[in-house]
């Protein structure tokens, strides 16, 4: 295991018990986890086509916890370690059926996580009922907590509107199941993993969720989805999985990806995220000079700039902001949008300039 001089097992798959590597790892040290935790179906029998062909269900013996009693022990000994290896302002992903995502939530709360957002994951190819005794069981439910009421966790806004086609993400997400090329076999040719999650949908949680360097953990790792999309995107993983038929798949399938160009993942910031620019700034820097006229987009409100970055408009001082809401007698403004500068003969608003400023804060690469 190479270990890096954080002490992390960083994008390296760990075979073992769940609690037991995490309670190896340090306290408040990964950024995100996401975890897909056994179902507890307890399936009665076999279940039949009306072809009479089998289904290959969820009959594994890792699915095989016991009664409410003992999957309620299991959930709060793993959800416990992974709640103290979490930064502060890390968070966590839980994803389950109708079985069991009811209980993880009771838990989550329980223990001081703070659920930001429950997201409908609505399966555009789901499985049929083929016994016709209840609805076809079309979505699962991810639950997304921080650490805590007080975290801050990493959420690129932007990035999953831009994501949209420019529209707010919803928390309704309609995306396939695994199958295709994508679903891993056996050389027998049958499912490597039953419960196998499609890259899209880790895709869109670790894009909305962190942000490129960051460690995410996966305490139940199984075939490797959330490594694989991890290394696509230029995420750290840590992979832990108690099932060494499913690490050696997991390897191979992480091992023969390759990782995306580190230009090519950045991703939209939100406003809120980018370093704030004074505008005394673009005084100092000379982009705007002491005396220069600014002007609204239409060209028919006026102000003038000072030395030390507050503007005079309609008999006033003040900020950009202030001045731009005093000409418009409207109860606020955004002057970075509203005031503009005559440069070459066109207006431009002082958002570009901003811009500038912006790009000479970015740190350069060697």
């Amino acid at each position: 295991m190479r270990v890096v001089s954080s002490g992390l097992p960083i994008d390296k798959i760990i075979h073992g018990n769940c609690v037991e590597v995490m309670q190896s790892l340090p306290d408040n040290c990964v950024d995100l986890i996401f975890a897909d935790p056994p179902y507890n179906l307890q399936l009665g029998g076999e279940l039949h086509r009306p072809d009479n062909s089998r289904v290959d269900g969820v009959d594994a013996e890792w699915d095989q916890i016991g009664d409410h009693d003992d999957y309620d022990l299991f959930s709060c000994g793993w959800l416990d370690e992974a709640r103290r290896i979490l930064k502060d302002d890390g968070a966590i992903w839980v994803i389950g059926s109708y079985h069991n995502v009811f209980r993880l939530g009771t838990f989550l709360q329980d223990m001081g996580f703070w659920i930001m957002n429950d997201v409908i994951w609505r399966k555009s190819n789901p499985m049929p009922n083929f016994k016709g005794t209840r609805f076809t069981n079309a979505h699962e439910t991810l639950i997304w907590a921080s650490k805590h009421k007080h975290s801050k966790p990493t959420f690129n806004y932007a990035a999953m509107k831009a994501l949209n086609d420019g529209v707010q993400m919803r928390s309704d997400w309609t995306l396939p199941i695994c199958a295709g090329a994508e679903r891993i076999k056996t050389e027998a040719g049958k499912k490597a993993h039953p419960t196998q999650k499609p890259e899209a949908l880790l895709h869109r949680v670790l894009l909305a969720t962190s942000d490129p360097g960051q460690v995410v953990l996966d305490p139940f790792f199984g075939t490797g989805t959330t490594g694989a999309v991890a290394k696509k995107l230029g995420r750290h993983f840590i992979g832990i999985e108690a099932d060494a038929g499913y690490v050696e798949v997991a390897r191979k399938r992480i091992e023969a990806i390759e990782p995306g160009a580190s230009d090519a993942l950045k991703v939209t910031q939100s406003k809120r995220a980018l370093p704030r620019v004074p505008f005394g700034n673009l005084v100092e820097a000379g982009l705007v000079k002491p005396g220069d006229t600014l002007y609204c987009a239409q060209g028919r409100r006026t102000a003038r700039i000072r030395a030390d970055g507050s503007i005079v408009g309609g008999g006033e001082s003040g900020s950009i902001h202030q001045i731009g809401a005093h000409v418009q007698s409207a109860p606020s403004c955004n002057g970075w949008t509203f005031w503009h500068i005559r440069r070459a003969g066109t207006l431009v608003p002082l958002d570009v300039l901003r811009a500038q400023i912006r790009a000479q804060m970015e740190p350069t690469t060697a």
